[in-house]
């Protein structure tokens, strides 16, 4: 019941966004034209109304509504594309859990925010900067971890939570310093949206470098034969494959590659040692 009322309100606003942007081009006496300039208010309208998805719903979007509801107030600034609702609920639920983690050590630091916003610009281009004003917002808020997390843990597909999951690691080393209270904001949220432990300790170990940091990656025992480590990493290459996020846009896909990188690197270091040809 909560979610359809969220999902009604949000749909209201844009309703009412949309019949106001309306009554203001009559009154000037413009005609509404196909191709909106990506200039005015319509452009937050277009972008909600594309992205009424299931982020929009539960504690994600109650979090989301304060967020936009402080944005309207600037619409004239600026304006994002339309996206497909897929690749809106996977944005948008990236924003909460990386003020989920930024929060948890009680401190957003400049390298963290510097990361983020380094992080849209990459794969977000001109839109990284009202991706960014609304991650203000939601800094503003309290986040309820295991909530918004099952959530996303309902909804999301399993290549997209661990590109979700690998892209908050990189959140809490930005200074180069993992603090325990964000690793711990990590570990449930890796838990609570359902990443095995297995693929858990895999994308941890791309952080955490140690003797047997190549091993973990690949999922296997430093004990394996030379087969085993193969077979391993035959199955960790199509299970990293960025084209398995290719659903949520290039920008995320092109993400996803540094993942994939990590898993080649470290099959390359195991044959480098054990000289597998």
């Amino acid at each position: 019941m909560r979610i359809v009322v969220i999902v009604i309100v949000v749909a209201l606003v844009v309703f009412i966004i949309r019949r106001f942007i309306d009554s203001q081009s009559k009154s000037s006496g413009k005609k509404p034209e196909g191709k909106q300039n990506p200039k005015n208010g319509n452009g937050y309208a277009k972008w909600i109304g594309g992205g009424l998805g299931w982020a929009f719903g539960g504690p994600i979007g109650g979090i989301l509504g304060f967020a936009f509801g402080k944005m309207f107030e600037d619409m004239n600034k600026g304006s994002f594309d339309q996206k497909s609702s897929m690749q809106s609920d996977f944005n948008m639920s990236l924003l909460v859990l990386t003020a989920a983690v930024m929060k948890a050590d009680g401190t957003v630091k400049k390298s963290e925010l510097e990361y983020v916003k380094a992080f849209y610009v990459r794969n977000f281009g001109q839109n990284a900067e009202q991706y960014i004003g609304m991650l203000r917002e939601i800094l503003k808020q309290e986040i309820n971890v295991r909530e918004v997390s099952l959530q996303v843990g309902q909804y999301m597909d399993y290549s997209s939570k661990l590109q979700i999951l690998h892209y908050l690691f990189g959140i809490s080393k930005a200074d180069d310093h993992f603090h325990p209270d964000e690793v711990n904001v990590i570990t449930q949220i890796a838990g609570f949206i359902g990443i095995s432990a297995a693929d858990f300790s895999s994308i941890k170990a791309m952080f955490f470098k140690d003797t047997d940091n190549a091993y973990k990656i690949l999922e296997v025992n430093p004990n394996a034969t030379d087969d085993e480590i193969k077979k391993a990493y035959r199955e960790m290459a199509i299970k990293y494959h960025p084209d398995k996020v290719s659903h949520q846009g290039d920008e995320v896909r092109r993400a996803a590659e540094e993942k994939f990188q990590e898993v080649s690197s470290a099959y390359e270091q195991i044959k480098k040692q054990r000289g597998i040809k």
